[in-house]
């Protein structure tokens, strides 16, 4: 239990405490974590049946890709255009208050679409309406969110609560569409969004259970005059956070519009329906949770994984593109997913692992910034390229973004850090690999 409100700065635990509190699910010995992660599961269930539901109702109501683009971008907007400031407001305020405030509204907004749509009197507006009102609440609870791991769990814990978090949000992922698939068929698409509003008391209640006394001390910033300048400056100065976070932009804004590609492959190219479009999410998700639990047994998130894990699944995104049966396509969804949650995760830690405690919550809004936020720019693209040229040619499109964005920020990576690229055709030996540049000149 830390002591202090430096406690989070503390170093990289050696290995023989790693070996006490190491395994996969090493962070739910923790209460207050058990009691988050549990609240997670049920809300992230719901919000993946509402994602999928929104995604499908919209598609039914226009028969446009474009509009589940935008309707993506409107979610994500608030993300892009003030992101910074809900990372400033999340180091100022005590982290639990504002999680309490957040999830309450971001129910609300499930139970209104709820209303609206078993009404009978939906429109495409309300879905967008309601989709830019989720991203604003989420400007917040994002980096609250993200922060607040560290004071459940400390630094010792961090980098596996964090993993954790991620297979929680993809085992939702493995029911959440399954769920959604059956009630839109059944009852409709309304009881989906109202299963979705209730789900987040789950959380509230995890959230008030919390025993305070027992949370690592956190920082808490007083409010002044350019501290948003100072986070980015902050971000700037330090390689080891900027190039992870500008890896996940270019990867979040053009390699994850799923919602686009899974639409359209289901309903143009495969000629499935809402079914298939579920079994689609369910497959990315099987690999994801695979990639997230992975993730959760590694002592460490070293950054060449982070540069590798990103050029495959673009890689895949390609294949995937070209996939001339229903099958090949469904069997790559998995690694795609493992792949994309090992690059989101091990970005994610290693920039929580290298951030001080006071500079947290504005480093990862930052983050979720360029992740999350960079939608509003790419989904519309996207959509518009799948419109235009089809879906294949757009998935290629993401997928190849992804590919050039791994490699520059991989040689990016290795110049800071005085690398070279070495090539070794000797058989037995790694064949292309980073060395240091005195290594590679002694070799010579």
């Amino acid at each position: 239990m830390s002591t202090g409100p430096g406690a989070d700065s503390a170093p990289a635990p050696t290995s023989t405490h790693e070996s006490k509190t190491g395994g996969t699910f090493s962070s739910l010995k923790i209460r207050n974590y058990r009691l988050f992660a549990t609240g997670a599961v049920i809300s992230n269930t719901g919000t993946w049946m509402s994602r999928i539901t929104q995604d499908w109702l919209v598609l039914s109501l226009t028969g446009s890709a474009t509009a589940v683009g935008i309707t993506t971008a409107l979610q994500f907007l608030p993300m892009l255009l003030f992101g910074l400031y809900g990372g400033v407001i999340a180091d100022r305020l005590p982290k639990r208050q504002i999680l309490l405030v957040s999830q309450a509204m971001l129910g609300l907004c499930g139970i209104a679409l709820a209303v609206l749509t078993l009404s009978g009197v939906v429109e495409v507006w309300h879905v967008y309406l309601v989709a830019f009102l989720l991203g604003m609440v989420t400007v917040v609870d994002n980096p609250a969110r993200q922060s607040f791991v560290s004071e459940m769990v400390g630094p010792a814990q961090l980098r596996n609560a964090v993993s954790l978090n991620s297979a929680n949000f993809q085992s939702a992922r493995l029911i959440g569409p399954a769920v959604a698939g059956v009630l839109i068929t059944t009852v409709g698409s309304g009881w989906a969004f109202l299963l979705n509003g209730l789900s987040f008391l789950a959380p509230l209640i995890g959230l008030l259970m919390m025993r305070r006394d027992e949370l690592h001390a956190s920082v808490t910033v007083p409010r002044a005059k350019g501290q948003l300048r100072e986070g980015l400056a902050y971000v700037r100065g330090r390689p080891e956070l900027i190039w992870p976070i500008v890896l996940v932009g270019f990867v979040g804004t053009f390699g994850f519009n799923f919602p686009i590609w899974l639409t359209a492959f289901a309903d143009e190219i495969f000629d499935g329906g809402a079914g298939m479009y579920s079994f689609f999410n369910i497959l990315m998700a099987a690999g994801s949770l695979a990639g997230a639990l992975l993730s959760a047994r590694r002592r460490s998130s070293r950054l060449r994984m982070l540069v590798a894990a990103g050029t495959a699944f673009g890689l895949l995104e390609i294949a995937a593109s070209l996939s001339p049966t229903v099958w090949l396509f469904s069997i790559l969804l998995v690694p795609i997913g493992m792949l994309g949650l090992t690059t989101n995760i091990t970005a994610n830690t290693s920039v929580q692992m290298a951030a001080d405690p006071e500079m947290r919550g504005r480093v990862m809004s930052l983050y979720m910034m360029v992740f999350a936020g960079g939608t509003p720019v790419g989904a519309p693209i996207v959509g518009w390229i799948s419109d235009t040229y089809g879906a294949r040619i757009g998935f290629a499109a993401g997928g190849a973004i992804s590919v050039i964005a791994a490699l520059a920020v991989g040689f990016a990576l290795a110049r800071v850090g005085g690398l070279r690229l070495k090539v070794d055709l000797r058989p037995g030996r790694p064949h292309v690999r980073f060395v240091p540049r005195e290594q590679l000149a002694t070799a010579a």
